[in-house]
């Protein structure tokens, strides 16, 4: 057996298909399209239910990939139920997609969700009267509390075991005569689900004109003269839900004028603070998870919150202090660090007791300077170790991000970032893939296929890296670790890597709006869920997805790469005359030369700059990938020797250059051939060129202040000299075409 879940964006139904299924959902894309595709099993019927999460929808016209997925489920599949969730706080747009429902010939069941914030609100639905009046089985619900879930699957079993005939609510309007005769004409070459086909055709649907042209010149001589159709359409769905289903909701008495939801947005979504409030939500994110001083409390009390117990210290930094007490002879204190440092800490005891438990396994077998041994210590644990120590840690910021986002919270940072970015070519709706990229760059480069322009679909995609993903944060946490950032801290230096991340990919949109044809970002609009206390299921299993595709980068890709390198980094040209050193390897020759490209960028110099480049260039692979190649050639916490201008400089062309090759292909899948040819120059030139600048620049404010100084100041006027030429030349432009 098998329901299918439907419903508006923000209705709840990502909460409903984790109280049903639980940890049988599994994720995947859809055949022949890259819109994800969810799965899972409801075990408590008499027969086992597969749950079929389609995706969130406003209605069922060819828009975009994710309303044709849905139709073409609904029609093709033949579910044996479709499960239309709709958000109770919301009954007349949500109603929009179930008029369109009703007009298949399968069985639906009305869920009613979100019905205990319709009450606080002093609302209620009369769930019998809307039963009767819309003619399929109605249960009230709130997935939220995981109540009324039961009676509406056991409704739903029932439903489906008794086949049904769709009916329109266009009966009752001026376009009933040519639907009836359209449907009549339909059904006759027996094509299922007459009715929504002919209610289609005559909005003008592309996909039913091209299916059934006799039917489509039918109507359009029957249209000829006559209004728009579409609007017709859409007007007579509304009238019908306001005369007809809408008496269903009873409205209470208002204590107050504005629910919590509208209170706190007056605050969170100002139209001046707004930004900043979220700017100061990510800074704290990021200090709980990469600061060393808790809340700077050891800085701000002159001292007296450092920790100074040898017990302490070594519970606190996982063991990272141990005999440091007795080398030095001296007190050392250390001051209370954030909970990701923490867990990042006692990680990297118990990756390295690992580490250092198998090489004394081959230790005392006498086997240590064999060659396999090599390949397992310094080649695969090694990198392994130093990939799987940040594992806690960035779970961590995975676990903030998601429930921002189960609170509701991040569908205000698009709206409230819609304002900034139209002013730069880009929208609100594109804001929300680019969001996608804090975890991953692939599904956010997938979602781009959701914005309606080609220009804004290849810009999206091309800024969506600048977005640092989760695979790069090892890099951001390791080197927040090195004591070479002038007391900014750990949390303060990640800070600034992701909003420099955001400011040029602000800037980069600006300019290619201004030097693009006449483009203007396309309206948003988007429904805004009321603020919830997010759910633990619901944040567990985002956290576990990222775990398991952690793990399983780190366990086949990673690994793979940490072979190859180990191979390249063990052995010379003249393989067959047995390991070398380091300097004298493949790897050692070709990076080698390659330095001297990245020599601008600073971290390529000196006699160990071969092995930052190379680490750095083998990104390509997986970003997770450039700390295990650096932890391979002994660059660690310990021993990185870049200045402040170079650790960010290797971390600006980190996060600008070329993603993982998943990312590339994705990018590929999803962009104009023109459009993907620029990209991968933008990248590549765009990643090159802000590294050598922010090395040149800091090495000067490093070393001659005020000419530093200067140069910035030179350089922001000569980008808003630029930008104001680009705008008048667009200007003459757009003048010249009119």
């Amino acid at each position: 057996m098998k329901f299918a879940l439907a419903g508006n964006p923000n209705c709840g139904k990502t909460t409903l298909f984790n109280a049903l299924t639980g940890a049988t959902a599994h994720v995947g894309n859809w055949a022949g399209v890259t819109v994800e595709k969810r799965e899972g099993v409801y075990k408590k019927l008499p027969e086992k239910a597969v749950i079929v999460d389609l995706p969130g929808i406003y209605s069922l016209s060819p828009y975009t990939p994710e309303e044709v997925i849905s139709r073409n489920f609904i029609l093709d599949e033949n579910p044996d139920c479709v499960i239309n969730i709709v958000d109770a706080t919301n009954l007349e747009r949500n109603l929009y997609l179930t008029t369109q429902l009703l007009e298949m010939d399968v069985p639906v069941v009305v869920a009613l969700n979100m019905m205990d914030a319709l009450q606080a609100r002093g609302d209620r639905v009369n769930e019998r009267e809307l039963e009767k009046k819309i003619g399929v089985p109605v249960v009230a619900l709130s997935a939220l509390k995981k109540q009324g879930i039961e009676e509406l699957m056991k409704r739903a079993y029932e439903a489906a075991k008794a086949p049904r005939k769709g009916y329109s609510v266009l009966q009752s309007s001026p376009v009933k005569t040519l639907l009836e005769t359209t449907a009549r004409s339909i059904e006759s070459d027996g094509v299922k689900s007459p009715l929504f086909h002919a209610a289609k055709l005559i909005e003008g649907d592309e996909i039913e004109l091209s299916l059934r042209p006799v039917e489509a010149a039918r109507v359009a001589e029957a249209k000829k003269g006559e209004e728009d159709f579409e609007a017709v359409v859409a007007d007579a769905r509304y009238r019908y839900i306001t005369e007809h289903f809408s008496s269903s909701l009873v409205k209470g008495k208002r204590k107050e004028k504005l629910s919590r939801s509208d209170k706190i947005d007056k605050v969170l979504t100002h139209r001046v603070w707004g930004i900043p409030i979220f700017l100061a939500i990510m800074f704290v994110i990021f200090h709980l998870t990469f600061g060393e001083s808790l809340f700077y409390i050891s800085e701000m009390s002159g001292g007296r919150w450092s920790l100074t117990s040898p017990i302490a210290i070594d519970i606190f930094s996982g063991m990272g202090y141990e005999g440091l007490l007795e080398e030095m002879g001296e007190e050392v204190s250390l001051a209370i660090p954030s909970p990701g440092v923490f867990l990042q800490s006692w990680m990297g005891f118990l990756t390295g007791a690992v580490v250092d438990g198998v090489g004394g396994l081959f230790e005392s077998a006498g086997l240590r300077d064999t060659w396999y041994a090599g390949l397992v210590c310094d080649g695969v644990l090694s990198g392994l170790d130093s990939v799987c120590s940040f594992i806690p840690q960035i779970m961590l910021l995975f676990l903030f991000l998601a429930i921002l986002e189960d609170s509701g919270y991040m569908a205000r940072v698009a709206f409230i970032m819609d304002r900034a970015f139209r002013k730069f070519g880009l929208s609100g709706k594109a804001f929300i893939p680019l969001l996608m990229g804090f975890g991953c760059s692939v599904p956010a480069m997938m979602a781009c296929k959701t914005l309606e322009g080609k220009e804004e679909r290849d810009m999206t995609i091309r800024l969506s890296p600048f977005f640092s993903c989760g695979a790069k944060a090892p890099i951001w946490a390791m080197l927040s670790l090195v004591a070479v950032l002038g007391g900014l801290g750990g949390g303060v230096f990640v800070f600034l890597i992701y909003l420099l991340g955001i400011v040029v990919a602000i800037v980069s949109a600006l300019f290619m709006k201004l030097f693009s044809k006449n483009y203007e970002a396309p309206p948003f609009i988007m429904e805004l869920p009321a603020y919830h206390r997010p759910q633990a299921g619901n944040v567990g299993a985002h956290l576990w997805e990222k775990l398991k595709h952690y793990v399983k980068k780190a366990g086949t890709i990673i690994t793979a790469a940490l072979i190859a390198t180990w191979f390249l980094s063990s052995f010379s040209w003249a393989f067959w005359e047995g390991m070398v050193e380091i300097e004298d390897s493949i790897i050692a020759s070709l990076g080698k030369v390659l330095q001297y490209f990245f020599y601008p960028c600073g971290f390529s110099q000196g006699e160990e700059g071969w092995r930052y480049t190379v680490s750095a260039l083998l990104g390509l692979v997986a970003k997770e990938d450039v700390v295990a190649q650096m932890a391979q050639f002994g660059l660690t916490e310990e021993t990185l020797s870049l200045s402040v201008s170079g650790i960010f400089a290797f971390a600006a062309y980190n996060l600008f250059t070329f993603p993982c090759f998943a990312a590339i292909a994705a990018a590929k899948s999803e962009s104009s051939k023109k459009g993907f040819a620029f990209t991968m120059l933008f990248w590549f030139f765009g990643s090159y060129l802000l590294s050598a600048l922010i090395y040149q620049v800091g090495t000067l404010l490093e070393t001659i202040l005020p000419v530093g100084i200067i140069v910035v100041v030179l350089l922001i006027a000569a980008i808003l000299l630029l930008g104001v030429f680009a705008a008048k030349r667009r200007a003459r432009k757009t003048g010249a075409a009119q």
